[in-house]
């Protein structure tokens, strides 16, 4: 970072021409699809990928190697959304591109918490699939039945969901932290008709038994024909499903076969976070997915072939999707099993070393639990296979970018921006950019991305709604349960019809770049004021005694309540009046007046999200009154009692 700049990195001409935009814009160039200046930088490609949606996603297939048959005379693209169709009559399965039989190698590679280390090659890969999915359809699974999971990070997850692809069958996954109550809040819903579980996981050094949380889940499915035992339960399971051990469904050698499938056949049903009540399943396409994806880890990642992919997420979190979709690129996927902070937050970042991976993905909260380490979790080590380092979840912090570049070194660091919702990326990612301090680089190639007020008006410099305003292929195909689909236009188009909002505060600048500043009911807005919190944890969290605060605006009759937790280290000194004062001091100086707090309170722990996301607006909500219940999935939530905890303090301000 040279002095008066806030550019942290730089593209060098070499990494440019070697990068797979390059050769993206080099193919379209030589197929005379776009003109020198169309590919002249990023930002002329951006702008060619929205000029013509149909040409684009054309292109992209075509450059994936993708089959499309789709008449060039029938738009691939539809007019409007939500609704409409993309690619009619083009034909393809998920698995199918995955699983492409000329890939040989080194395909998985899991680690344990214990260090055991196993590899499937392609060859066992699509061995295994090619048995399971035969076993499926021996069982009568057929295109849409529901093929469920309860399963970590390992590689049966894995060949569950290719199978369950394999045979037309729609893919769920719950990691196996996750309650009863919240495994059977999503499962139920998708009334499924096999269930493949392990009851015994490690994390965090201790092998966990869950045998009676399946016993309870299985009960709570009725829907279920057959039960596959990765592991065994040590207590009896009350079932009237067929149960059966993974290792004799998956012992043939059946000839493994992909069911051709229309382009937005389901492939899997994502819940969301489950902050808000009870979760809604997001459905994508096969097709979309593929195309979704191969863009993505291609030309927003820089993922090759030859080389080695991690990202340290659960099953039940989006990155987990796209670590497997590491497959459609050919290249190999390494699983981290267990805790990925056990024994220390070192242990991602050991694992790239030892592995030699390529393309690292990182959520924001662990990036910022590594600043927080001493020594450095990176110090030490030969990093110099890793090219790219992608981090989502949540914002990243200038402090983080900083502690990047200052030990990890000068590596491409792609902080992007995307959801569940799209199973993929909006912002962030443009190869041949700079990296800003604190923000994200240009939307992502076809993504119409931009910040709009109130009344619809795009804005740059200001924080404004992130909208969408051209359809992308991943938009979910619907939401489960939503027959009339009010429920899905309710969540993303309401506002603005024909638009989608997102429901993130994002601020833009002249050359696209961004800062999402949150979510927009997490936004605090004092006195007419839009504040990002974000901001202020930067500097309350920088504070020695401080591990983590969040901070809500809450809208009260006749004013505006601003409380802010905080959640102090090991030892230091918890008298309130000492803490509000060495907190408000730091908040004026760095920031301004506005940002103090009304309240500073100290509470065991702050809550997240399994995801690493701070609960602000659950929090929010508990203040105004709703119940618990209503604004949370337990199960969604890393730590309830931390929740609970700050639900009881504010009962007791609202009873004084």
């Amino acid at each position: 970072m040279t002095a008066g700049s806030d550019v942290l990195w730089r593209p060098t001409a070499e990494w440019t021409e070697n990068c797979q935009f390059r050769g993206f814009a080099a193919w379209l160039r030589e197929r005379g699809l776009a003109t020198a200046t169309d590919v002249v930088d990023y930002s002329a490609l951006w702008r060619w990928s929205l000029a013509d949606l149909d040409r684009f996603w054309r292109a992209l297939a075509a450059w994936a190697g993708i089959g499309i048959a789709t008449p060039t005379t029938v738009s691939a693209v539809p007019e409007s959304m939500p609704g409409g169709s993309w690619f009619p009559g083009t034909t393809l399965n998920y698995a199918g591109v995955a699983l492409s039989a000329a890939r040989t190698g080194e395909a998985l590679v899991v680690l344990a918490e214990d260090g055991t280390r196993t590899v499937l090659t392609w060859q066992e890969l699509r061995r295994q699939v090619g048995a399971l999915s035969a076993w499926l359809r021996e069982r009568g699974v057929r295109h849409g039945d529901r093929v469920v999971a309860v399963l970590p990070n390992r590689a049966e997850a894995v060949i569950g969901v290719l199978a369950a692809a394999s045979v037309g069958a729609v893919w769920s996954v719950v990691a196996p932290e996750f309650g009863s109550t919240a495994i059977v809040s999503r499962l139920r819903q998708l009334e499924p008709t096999v269930l493949l579980a392990m009851a015994r996981y490690d994390h965090g050094g201790k092998r966990i038994d869950r045998s009676g949380v399946l016993a309870e889940v299985v009960a709570e499915l009725p829907s279920l024909r057959d039960v596959v035992w990765v592991t065994p339960p040590a207590c009896e399971v009350t079932t009237t499903a067929a149960v059966s051990a993974w290792s004799d469904v998956t012992a043939g050698d059946a000839e493994w076969v992909a069911d051709e499938l229309p382009f937005d056949h389901p492939l899997w049903v994502l819940f969301s976070s489950g902050t808000t009540g009870v979760p809604k399943g997001i459905v994508h396409g096969h097709g979309a997915v593929v195309l979704e994806h191969i863009k993505t880890l291609r030309l927003h990642n820089d993922l090759r072939p030859a080389d080695r992919f991690l990202v340290v997420g659960t099953t039940s979190w989006v990155v987990w999707n796209m670590l497997v979709s590491g497959l459609l690129v050919g290249c190999t996927i390494v699983l981290l099993d267990g805790n990925p902070a056990h024994p220390d937050i070192g242990r991602a970042w050991r694992v790239a070393e030892a592995e030699s991976v390529a393309v690292l993905g990182l959520g924001a909260a662990h990036v910022h639990a590594g600043m927080r380490a001493d020594p450095s979790p990176v110090k030490g080590l030969d990093l110099s296979a890793l090219r790219v380092v992608t981090v989502t979840g949540s914002p990243l912090s200038s402090d983080g970018y900083r502690w990047f570049y200052r030990e990890v070194g000068e590596k491409w660091l792609a902080s992007v921006s995307g959801g569940t919702d799209i199973a993929g990326i909006f912002l962030g990612g443009a190869p041949t950019e700079p990296v800003r301090l604190g923000r994200l680089q240009q939307p992502a190639l076809g993504v119409a991305a931009a910040a709009w007020d109130d009344a619809g008006r795009p804005v740059l410099d200001t924080p404004g709604e992130l909208v969408i305003t051209r359809p992308m292929p991943s938009m979910p195909l619907y939401f489960w349960n939503d027959p009339d689909g009010s429920r899905y236009r309710e969540a993303y188009f309401s506002q603005y019809p024909g638009v989608w909002r997102h429901g993130d505060l994002v601020e833009f600048a002249a050359d696209s770049t961004s800062v999402v500043i949150g979510r927009s009911d997490s936004t605090l807005n004092r006195n007419g004021i839009r504040m990002g919190p974000a901001d202020l944890y930067t500097v309350v969290e920088s504070l020695p005694d401080v591990r983590e605060a969040l901070v809500v605006g809450v809208e009260e009759e006749g004013g505006y309540y601003l409380p802010l937790y905080v959640a102090l280290h090991e030892g230091a000194d918890r008298d309130p009046e000492r803490v509000t004062k060495m907190v408000s001091t730091a908040i004026r100086t760095a920031l301004s007046g506005r940002y103090v707090p009304d309240d500073v309170i100290v509470v065991s722990a702050i809550p997240h999200t399994r995801t690493g996301k701070k609960l602000e607006v659950p929090v929010k909500r508990l203040l105004q009154g709703l119940r618990l219940e209503d604004v949370v999935d337990p199960g969604a939530v890393d730590d309830m009692w931390a929740l609970i905890e700050i639900r009881d303090i504010g009962r007791r301000r609202s009873d004084v």
